[in-house]
């Protein structure tokens, strides 16, 4: 058999000195795979494995094999469709956005681990071998399906953008999230956001149920199962209707006053009946509450109206202490301050409009 030359010359059987056939190397095995389409070892059906009726995948219970380390990525498989297209390397380098010497280098690569030749590469061009016609054809199919996996994932990312939903405590519902969703919406105006208030027990009861995607609670802590940030501070106020005899008194409330005396406050569960509580604790514990209303609007439409003393946050009262329709009452010997935060079930970081979210809050917090 006579030796070929690089230029163009070749042994007679189509291999160059250096192994290579019609630019592709080997690593050992039939060279005459890349002339007859490499079908009968690629999965034609015609191997030892459909004969042995094992082809079409493991048996019932074996293990599923793992892909081969000879499956090219995506990139070189884009690649190859591109030679097919254009019939140049260079060309081919271009549309992918690479350079010639790298896409050569690429090819030479996916040659070496398929273990069989795809393009011969000549002064007029690149053309395909006809193992390269065949591989270049499931290539497609690969790619096509890649591309379908990327538009449906984006469908899954845009259908999970469009939409949020917060559930968050009364005090935050009313006095802070108003602020951070029209900063949102100024950010998002596509994503539609529906919010649930509740108490803090009822946001995390969301959250486990999937009802949510994001929660704000103002209790002492985090609720177990569920991660979070502070975003915010606050502090409880003792408040009275200005003809209530508190709202006379010059000297502060004690502990055991306060703890003494019927109120009306928030019911079980929420995030300032949890701080009241645990703050009163030691001075004997809160007496029967005079009234046990489940909102803030309506613990502060009953102190307004001389119901009696309440319990409220300082987010809430704002308007009615400047106007003196409520009077705040001093209290000493008592930590009525609380951290309001943005919570999640635990070990799923919100993600899209919810993470954006995040970022509107006031404080940017530390995470628990």
């Amino acid at each position: 058999m006579s030796r070929g030359t690089r230029g163009g010359g070749a042994h007679e059987d189509g291999a160059y000195e250096d192994g290579t056939y019609g630019g592709g190397v080997y690593e050992g095995g039939d060279r005459s795979a890349s002339r007859n389409g490499a079908g009968n070892r690629a999965g034609s059906g015609t191997g030892n494995s459909a004969r042995s009726g094992t082809g079409s995948g493991p048996a019932d219970g074996a293990p599923r094999p793992h892909l081969s380390h000879r499956v090219p990525d995506l990139g070189a498989l884009e690649l190859l469709l591109a030679v097919a297209r254009h019939g140049s390397l260079g060309a081919a380098a271009r549309e992918v956005g690479i350079t010639q010497p790298a896409a050569s280098s690429r090819i030479r690569s996916m040659e070496r681990q398929l273990g069989v030749a795809l393009v011969d590469r000549s002064p007029r061009g690149s053309r395909l071998t006809d193992a390269g016609a065949l591989v270049t054809d499931w290539a497609r199919r690969i790619v096509e399906a890649a591309e379908a996996f990327d538009a449906g994932a984006q469908a899954l990312r845009g259908r999970r953008d469009s939409r949020l939903r917060v559930a968050a405590s009364m005090t935050i519902a009313e006095y802070l999230l108003p602020g951070w969703l029209i900063a949102l919406r100024a950010e998002r105006p596509d994503t539609a956001v529906s919010l649930q208030a509740g108490n803090s027990a009822a946001v995390a009861e969301r959250l486990f149920a999937g009802d949510a995607d994001v929660g704000f609670v103002e209790g002492l802590a985090v609720p177990d199962g569920l991660d979070g940030v502070v975003v915010a501070h606050d502090r409880l106020s003792i408040v009275a209707a200005p003809s209530h005899p508190w709202a006379r008194r010059r000297a502060p409330l004690d502990p055991a006053e306060l703890a003494a005396t019927p109120l009306v406050l928030r019911e079980r569960g929420s995030g300032t009946r949890q701080v009241l509580d645990a703050a009163l604790a030691a001075h004997g514990g809160l007496a029967r509450p005079l009234l046990e209303l489940a909102s803030t609007t309506a613990v502060k439409a009953a102190a307004v109206s001389g119901a009696g003393p309440a319990v409220l946050s300082e987010l809430a009262i704002t308007e009615e202490l400047a106007s003196r329709r409520l009077v705040a009452v001093p209290v000493e010997g008592v930590v009525l301050r609380r951290d309001l935060r943005a919570v999640w079930p635990a070990g799923h970081r919100p993600t899209g409009p919810a993470r954006d979210l995040l970022s509107l809050t006031r404080d940017r917090p530390r995470e628990r």
